[in-house]
This record gives C-alpha cells, structure tokens and sequence, in this order.
C-alpha cells in the first residue's frame, strides 16, 4: 500500500514538473513571436528563425547539463570535468549558432555598425549568444539544486517518519511488559487473600490483553475503545480493593468519533493504584475524563502513600514512555501535571484531539 502511494506521488511530481518545463520553454519560444509580430518588417521570417535558432541552443545547453553534467559531474564532485565540459559545450554550441546565424541570415550578420560600437558586431552577437550560454548553464544548475535539495529533505523527513514510528513502536512494546507486570502483581496479591477474586480478576485480565497486544498496534484509535479499556481496568482492580478505599470513575464523554493514541492514560492510572492506597488508613482515587471542545480532560486525584526505594514494581517507566509519546503525538498539543497536594496527588493530562 505504502509502496503504491510513494509512486503515485513520485509519478504526479514527475508529470508535474514535466508541465513546468513544457510551459516555459513554449513561452521562451512564443516570445519572438509575440515581439516580432507587431510590426510590418519584411525580414520577420528571417528574424523569428533566428530567435528559435538562439532558443533551440539554450535548449540543448540546458538539458545537457540538466540531465548529465550536472548528475554526473557536479554532484559527484568533479568541479574541474564540469566546468572543461561545460566551456567546451559552451564554444561549440555558440560557434554553431554563429555561424549558423552569418549562413543563413544575412541580415543579421551584414547590418552595417554603428559608430560607436566599441567591438565589431560580429563579435559582439558571439560574446552575446556565449553569455546568454553561461546564464542558461547557470539556470541548468540552479533547477537543478533546487530539486535535488527538495529531494533531500522529502528523503530526510520519511527517514525521520519512519524512526519516529520505530520509536513509538518500542515505545508501545515497553509499555505492554510494563502493564502487565503491573496488573500481574495484583492479582498475585488477591491469590493468598481471596483465590475467588483472583479467578475473576483472571478473567477480566483476559480481555485486557487482547486490546494491550493486539487492538492498539496503530497510533489512533477510537476514543471510545480507549474509554472501555480504563473502565474494565479500574473495575479489575477495583475487585481487590476493600470498601473502605473511595474508588470513584467518571468517564463524561458520549458520542464522540474523536480518535486518540491508546495507552496515554493508563500510566497515570496505575500510579494512582500503585501509591493511592494504604492497608491501614482511608483511602481514595477519583479519575474523571471529559471532554471540552477539542480538548480531553483528564484528572486523577488519590490519597499518597509513597513506596520506599525497595519497591521496584514498574520501575517508573511508566511516567517516562508517557512523556516520550506525548512529545512525539501531541507536539505542543498537550499539558501534563503532575503535582502533590498535601496529602493528595494531582495528576492531569489535556490532550487537543
């Protein structure tokens, strides 16, 4: 698929600038005919020849180095080869229009001088056609750079493209581990205390995973499918909480076709999990998600109860992916804080969808 539109697009550049040189060159040639055909001159024949015959050599000049001085030699670094090959394209292609020129139109080349004409006229027309050369040799490379340069940076921001979607995809491939090391541990937890518990926090786990591993491999996805995926995760864990933990989920937002990156959340959620609950004093967590306008709102608050330096359960890699994909997803697009009230811990994450 991927490959299909890189040629459709390599293709309409292609025709594209093909159209570009087509127009100027038959506006280059058009133009003797628009100059000459104003006036009554009985030489007009001789002159509109002499005009295409002056185009015609800046043609030649111009694609030859456009489509093999240049590639081969000036961007291969041989400045000598091009400039030798380039004077030599340059005299031989204006000596043939100047002679041609005193062949076959003599009114130009026997015109009688001017007075004050410091060279003679036909030496003059020569170091004319011969500068009008170089300018067009000039033009050759400039067209010619600008392309390249374009080339250059369409290949520099698909290599960028393609290691951001690399990055992403390690990133998203840490996370997966991550959650369900986390997720894992809880339900180690419930075994000992309540083996029923355990069973049916399994059985949630199960469809969890299938959205972890399998329905979240693209950047996007419907935001709805994400806000399941909180709601069946706080209510696995909220199976092995007591009653006397305030668990509270509001998810304020209904039909939307709004699309989301998957996973932003549940790093701020299992933090919450992780250091909002005590086993000996009340405890809370209130998540709210809602929408306002383009923005997703989302705020969780919990009671804080950090764990000592010997607890290593996720390592806080969490947090740190969270940080990296929002950077990469939502550049500018964004606000996270997160922040300890007292004994509360504020975390609050707005998204510009």
């Amino acid at each position: 698929m991927k490959n299909s539109e890189e040629m459709t697009r390599t293709r309409n550049k292609n025709v594209l600038q093909l159209l570009i040189h087509f127009t100027s060159w038959i506006l280059v040639f058009g133009l003797p005919f628009l100059i000459f055909l104003k006036y009554n001159d009985t030489d007009i024949v001789d002159k509109i020849i002499h005009s295409l015959v002056i185009v015609l050599s800046l043609v030649v000049v111009f694609y030859i180095n456009f489509f093999l001085l240049i590639e081969r030699f000036l961007f291969q670094r041989k400045t000598g080869k091009f400039f030798l090959y380039n004077t030599l394209l340059i005299i031989i292609v204006g000596l043939s229009v100047h002679f041609w020129q005193e062949a076959h139109v003599p009114v130009m080349a026997n015109h009688p001088p001017f007075s004050h004409e410091l060279l003679p006229r036909n030496i003059s027309f020569l170091l004319r056609d011969f500068f009008s050369l170089i300018l067009t040799t000039g033009l050759s490379v400039a067209v010619k750079m600008t392309g390249q340069w374009y080339k250059t940076e369409a290949e520099r921001q698909e290599e960028d493209k393609k290691r951001t979607e690399a990055e992403l995809t390690n990133l998203r491939q840490q996370l997966n581990p991550h959650f369900l090391f986390n997720t894992m541990n809880n339900i180690y937890a419930l075994i000992e205390v309540s083996p029923e518990k355990a069973q049916k926090s399994m059985l949630e786990l199960s469809k969890l995973l299938r959205y972890v591993l399998y329905d979240n491999r693209e950047n996007l996805v419907p935001l709805e499918r994400e806000l399941n995926f909180i709601y069946n995760y706080v209510e696995l864990m909220r199976i092995r909480l007591g009653s006397e933990v305030d668990l509270k989920l509001a998810l304020n937002v209904s039909g939307t076709d709004k699309m989301v990156a998957p996973l932003l959340f549940i790093a701020l959620i299992e933090n919450a999990f992780k250091h909002g609950i005590s086993p000996e004093k009340p405890s809370f967590i209130h998540i709210s998600m809602e929408m306002m306008g383009r923005d997703l709102h989302c705020k969780i608050k919990n009671s804080y109860f950090p764990k000592d330096e010997t607890d290593q359960s996720g390592s806080g890699i969490g947090l740190e992916n969270l940080r990296r994909r929002l950077e990469i997803l939502y550049p500018h697009k964004h606000i996270l804080r997160t922040e300890k009230e007292g004994d509360t811990f504020v975390a609050e994450l707005i998204i510009l969808l």
